[in-house]
């Protein structure tokens, strides 16, 4: 692992880190936020996903994250959405190939090379993160946006153990029914249905729901709310009496002024959960 930049941010340290990914088959980046707690002992851990387009950049800067994570004293990780690199498989389309991982194993050419962005944030990216940082791997929180919205929820609800609760803004919450999800999950898992099932946050909520506290945000003036089918994962928690909250947020749209503006809500909720506010 390589320091990219180190920056001090309201106490504590704003890094991003480039490593090689045995996982990924190529160089990857991410952002890494150490509250002023991280100078006495290890602290909890919140996962930013981010979506569509998107480096460990956006968030990282937009998001506005750092001031509430350093007041609970919580380490903010900001991964990249995709592999990178010359020989990494792409589109021209925006919503497919590099930026748009969706968090899954690809099984199909050209992607499954390097598109196994699941084990990346599931397994590969906290075993460094935890051996090189001082953070607590007992007390992890996940949240996301857009894709990573879906990507949060559904590793959420996949490792249940892991994490004392999951949060979202503008979750991609039915891909297999969505203009977002059908065209992805068949290019980079094929025609095999069940396989994209274990990516839909509406289906697995429906089947196994959460152990802990759920909260999804989504603007009323959402540009992308056909893709995003916000109301198939409300139904479901509604029916399954799933212990949390989805807020349709009126005037909001898609941006990142939408994810600033409710950032210190979603990161009070989660050191709530984690039992630190």
């Amino acid at each position: 692992m390589k320091t990219v930049s180190e920056t001090a941010s309201f106490g504590g340290t704003q890094g991003v880190y480039a490593h090689q990914s045995s996982v990924c088959a190529c160089e990857m980046t991410f952002g890494l936020y150490l509250p002023p707690a991280a100078a006495y002992g290890p602290v909890p851990v919140l996962w930013y996903l981010s979506g569509l387009t998107c480096t460990h950049e956006n968030a990282m800067t937009k998001a506005g994250a750092q001031g509430w994570a350093a007041e609970h004293g919580l380490a903010l990780v900001f991964p990249d959405t995709s592999p990178r690199g010359d020989d990494v498989a792409d589109d021209e389309a925006f919503d497919l190939g590099k930026g748009a991982g969706f968090y899954v194993n690809a099984t199909e050419k050209p992607w499954a090379p390097h598109y196994r962005m699941w084990d990346y944030i599931a397994q590969e990216l906290p075993d460094l993160v935890f051996d090189a940082f001082p953070l607590d791997r007992e007390m992890q929180a996940i949240t996301g946006h857009s894709m990573g919205g879906h990507g949060a929820l559904t590793l959420a609800m996949t490792y249940p153990d892991r994490f004392s609760s999951v949060s979202a803004f503008s979750p991609i919450c039915n891909p297999v029914d969505s203009e977002w999800g059908i065209k992805q999950l068949g290019a980079y898992l094929g025609d095999d249905r069940e396989a994209w099932s274990a990516h839909d946050s509406s289906l697995l909520m429906a089947e196994r729901g959460f152990d802990g506290p759920v909260l999804c945000d989504t603007g009323t003036k959402d540009q992308f709310a056909d893709r995003l089918k916000p109301e198939t994962l409300a139904a479901a928690m509604a029916a399954r009496r799933q212990h949390g909250a989805f807020r349709m947020q009126p005037g909001y749209d898609h941006s990142y002024f939408f994810v600033a503006s409710f950032m210190e809500e979603h990161v009070a909720f989660h050191a709530g959960a984690m039992g630190l506010a």
